[in-house]
This record gives C-alpha cells, sequence and structure tokens, in this order.
C-alpha cells in the first residue's frame, strides 16, 4: 500500500512540475515537503492501538463539532468562505478533520447498538443527527463538496451496519423531490450556477461553463499517450483554470494520456481495495466499519474528482488526493490511511496470539 501511495504521490509531484512550466516552484517542492511530513504523521498514527480510536471516536467528534462553532464565531475568511480558524502557528479547517471523525463516531455508535436494534428507527435518527448537524455547519461555511463527502461517508457506515435498504431508497427518492427546492432556496448563487451549467455546460462557454468545457477538451486532446512531458497546451497556455489544483487530473490527461489516467485509477483502487480489506479482516464491528468507511471516503475523493472533471458531475470543489496541490486533503487521506494501518496492525497482533 505505502509503494502505491508513494507513486501516486511522486506522479502528481511530477504533474505539478509541468503545470509550473517545468519548475519546482511554486507548487510541487512545498507539495513534496508536506507529502514527507504527512506520511511520517501517518507511520506515527498507525503505531496508536485501535482501541485508542476506539475510546476517542465520540468525544473527538463532539471536540471537531465544537470547532465548527467556532469556525461560525471566529474563523477567518479566505475566498469569500469562513472555513478556518487561525491559531497564530497554523491555519485549521475543522471540516477536514470531520471527514474521517464522522466515520469513526458512527462505526463507535453502532457498535455499542445491540445487534437486533439495527434495523429499527432508534438506530437511525441518531445518526442521522451526527451526520447532519456537521454537514449543516460546514453547508453555512459555505462548502458544499465538503458536506457531500461528511454526510457521503457518515451513509456508508450506516449502510454497511445493517440499516435497511428500503430507508435509503426512500431517502433518495425524498432527497430527488426536494433538490429543485434545494437548489432555488438553499444554495449560494455560485452553487446553483454549477449545478444548471452542469445540466449543460455549452450554454455559458466563457463563463460559468469554462471550467468544465475547458477541463474535457484538454482530457479529449490527450488521446491514448498523451501530447508528452511539458507539452500541454491547455495547461501551459492557461486555458485550463486551476489546473494544479481541482482540475490536476486534467492537466495530466493531456499529457499522459488515457495510459495515465489508468494509473492513476487503478493504483487508487488497489489502495482502496487495500482498505476493505483491512475491514474485513477486522474482529471488532467497530474495526469492520471503521476500516471500510475510511476507505470510501478516499474513493468518494477520487470517484468525485474524476466525475467532476470530466463533466460527469457538478464542479463542487474536490480535489485529487495525494496529486493536486494542497494540504488539507492530503492531510485528511493521510489520517485514513494512517488509523487503516493501526487496524491493520490490531488484525495482525490478534491473528498471531
Amino acid at each position: 500500500m505505502l509503494i502505491l501511495v508513494i507513486a501516486i504521490a511522486s506522479f502528481g509531484l511530477v504533474i505539478l512540475y509541468s503545470a509550473a512550466g517545468g519548475s519546482v516552484r511554486p507548487w510541487a517542492l512545498s507539495q513534496g515537503i508536506r507529502f514527507v511530513v504527512f506520511l511520517s504523521g501517518a507511520l506515527l498514527i498507525a503505531r496508536i492501538p485501535e482501541d485508542v480510536w476506539r475510546q476517542a471516536a465520540l468525544p473527538g467528534y463532539v471536540l471537531i463539532v465544537a470547532l465548527l462553532f467556532a469556525v461560525e464565531l471566529l474563523g477567518a475568511v479566505r475566498g469569500g468562505s469562513q472555513r478556518w480558524l487561525d491559531l497564530g502557528f497554523i491555519r485549521l479547517q475543522p471540516s477536514e478533520v470531520m471527514k474521517p471523525a464522522i466515520v469513526l463516531a458512527c462505526a463507535r455508535f453502532y457498535e455499542l447498538l445491540p445487534p437486533n436494534e439495527t434495523r429499527r428507527f432508534g438506530a437511525i435518527w441518531p445518526a442521522a443527527l451526527l451526520i447532519a448537524l456537521p454537514a449543516g455547519l460546514v453547508m453555512l461555511q459555505p462548502d458544499l463538496g465538503t458536506a457531500l463527502m461528511i454526510t457521503s461517508g457518515g451513509l456508508t457506515v450506516m449502510f454497511l451496519a445493517g440499516v435497511p435498504l428500503r430507508l435509503f431508497v426512500g431517502g433518495a427518492l425524498a432527497l430527488a423531490v426536494a433538490a429543485p427546492l434545494a437548489v432555488n432556496f438553499l444554495l449560494h448563487d455560485y452553487q446553483r450556477n454549477r449545478v444548471l451549467i452542469f445540466m449543460d455546460p455549452e450554454s455559458d462557454p466563457l463563463g460559468t461553463g469554462y471550467h468544465i468545457s475547458q477541463s474535457k477538451i484538454a482530457i479529449g486532446s490527450g488521446g491514448m499517450t498523451g501530447k508528452g512531458f511539458l507539452h500541454g497546451t491547455q495547461s501551459h497556455l492557461d486555458y485550463l483554470p486551476e489546473g494544479h489544483t481541482d482540475f490536476v487530473f486534467a492537466t495530466m490527461a493531456e499529457e499522459w494520456g488515457v495510459l495515465g489516467g489508468l494509473f492513476i485509477i487503478v493504483a487508487y483502487l488497489m489502495v482502496i481495495r487495500w482498505g476493505i480489506n483491512v475491514g474485513l479482516q477486522a474482529q471488532s464491528r467497530f474495526a469492520k466499519l471503521a476500516a471500510a468507511g475510511l476507505a470510501t471516503t478516499i474513493f468518494f475523493y477520487v470517484a468525485i474528482n474524476l466525475a467532476m472533471v470530466m463533466g460527469l458531475a457538478p464542479v463542487v470543489g474536490i480535489p485529487l488526493p495525494l496529486v493536486s496541490f494542497g494540504g488539507s486533503a492530503q492531510m485528511t487521506v493521510f489520517v485514513c490511511l494512517g488509523i487503516l494501518m493501526s487496524i491493520d496492525r490490531s488484525n495482525r497482533v490478534e491473528k498471531s496470539w
């Protein structure tokens, strides 16, 4: 798994080097330094016993919810969004930490719940409240993408815990009915425009639809083998916005083609498969649900970003982990990987006994 992670991140540094026109600054160098720091942190997290995560799941959730409330009261504003707490020595984004925290909290809740109660209403509303509270606070920042990630992680644990499928089907139908109202009355103007332009990107190709149109042009122009390293025109001529962050996959696909895209996708799938296997081999209900939920969180990162840059989903600002420039998503993924390694280590210790 670590070899795969290092391979993905190394390929990401190559892409960022190209996106900067053949320079390690301003992106590749700092991204590489963060990678080493976060990888070291994940290896330290892996040494923490599984029982610590079990006992800290719900108190940690409460602490992060309190930090989300603090963001609303004291948070720093950047780019029109209020998502960060300025602690002086670091800018903390509590919503990122909530992605693995919601998985651990829901896993702990269902471990404490008697198995015969899982299919009853008492097993649903507390978990739904655990998910809705942080997701609602994140929506106020506003950050639709992160709110969707938190919701997806929590719902995944609910589904794996055995909550009846009919409830998810009913919820999906209710969401479909309420979606038009949400788009018109709950979303901010720029979020509403992103949803509407997703339905018809060509309606505003030089405005709201510009990102998606240029991303698809870059991906399509790469063909099977790409235009070659440092020879991407869409990114180097600044036609592709955010080619080093949210749309880094389009930058890669233009230069490395379908083959480069398949390398990244297959590598991610192998990492996710490893995480699922950790859950399958776990002995406790908490470890099984937590490992599967954390692996699925990484999957949602990858799937949403790829769907976004290919025009298959609205642009919601989800980066491609380990590849996109930035520290928040990279930190979250390494926290997930660190906890997964911790659970895997516990599995190996239990098997040795």
